[in-house]
């Protein structure tokens, strides 16, 4: 599968037989991408999904991400591989930088470069960034050229809507993926998404993955209920009003909820 599907299963916190059935239900319903990362410590139980699933390789769309602690130069192909032989695929279609690096002692000319490498020699078919500021996107397009990353994967949800990364990426062909598309469950009790779905029968989740389509973006929410991935799956049956769609754009209050220590200064 050449091009990211617009929806995928995120499998953040997901571990051990969870993660392993999630993504079985996930792929049975009709999901073809699954993101997962390092740090998930998920990659195993991803891999076993995929492997029991009976789906030909080109038909997934697998992404995983490189953590902060292994951008240098004595792990981070040594990671990839170790990332490859758990997930026993011979490549990635996306790998990620999961989060820019804190310290100033790895540049991010040396990890970038080594990211591009990881994709020069096949291991992984597209390339990309995770919580990317405007101006490290603007430096990493300096170093790669444009066109090169694919995506900048970053929190996204009604209620933090980061648009003026959002723009920046649509400025520079970036792909914009947003995770925790449901706020951790607080878009399910927001009165305004409630009363769009009661208008199509549609669940607050529904609403939101349409929003994010019309919005042109993509979205990796999480479940491990069958029945909610398959729901989920189904959001492109609601078809929103351009009034709908306002109404959820003004929702935006800047809440951010993930912000660890090493996080950069967020725009």
């Amino acid at each position: 599968m050449n091009d990211m599907p617009q929806m995928g299963m995120g499998t953040f916190r997901l571990e051990g037989s969870q993660a392993r059935q999630a993504v079985v239900d996930a792929l049975s319903v009709g999901f073809r991408h699954i993101d997962t990362a390092q740090f998930y410590g998920n990659e195993s139980e991803v891999g076993d999904a995929i492997q029991t699933s009976g789906l030909s390789r080109s038909d997934i769309f697998v992404t995983t991400k490189v953590w902060y602690e292994s951008l240098g130069e004595d792990q981070f192909m040594a990671s990839v591989h170790e990332s490859l032989e758990k997930l026993k695929l011979e490549y990635v279609d996306l790998l990620l930088i999961h989060w820019p690096y804190p310290g100033d002692d790895i540049t991010l000319e040396s990890y970038l470069g080594r990211l591009k490498q990881v994709k020069e020699i096949g291991l992984a078919r597209h390339i990309g960034v995770s919580n990317f500021t405007i101006d490290q996107l603007d430096q990493a397009e300096k170093i790669l050229g444009k066109g090169e990353l694919y995506t900048n994967q970053i929190e996204l949800h009604p209620f933090m809507q980061n648009r003026a990364v959002v723009e920046a990426c649509r400025e520079k062909d970036i792909k914009i993926t947003a995770y925790m598309p449901f706020a951790v469950g607080k878009v399910m009790k927001d009165d305004t998404l409630i009363s769009i779905g009661a208008k199509y029968d549609a669940s607050p989740a529904q609403v939101v993955l349409s929003w994010m389509e019309k919005r042109h973006i993509y979205a990796i929410p999480s479940s491990t209920s069958k029945t909610h991935l398959a729901e989920n799956l189904a959001y492109g049956g609601v078809q929103l009003s351009e009034e709908d769609l306002t109404a959820i754009d003004e929702l935006d209050n800047g809440e951010r909820i993930v912000d660890p220590d090493f996080a950069p200064k967020w725009d």
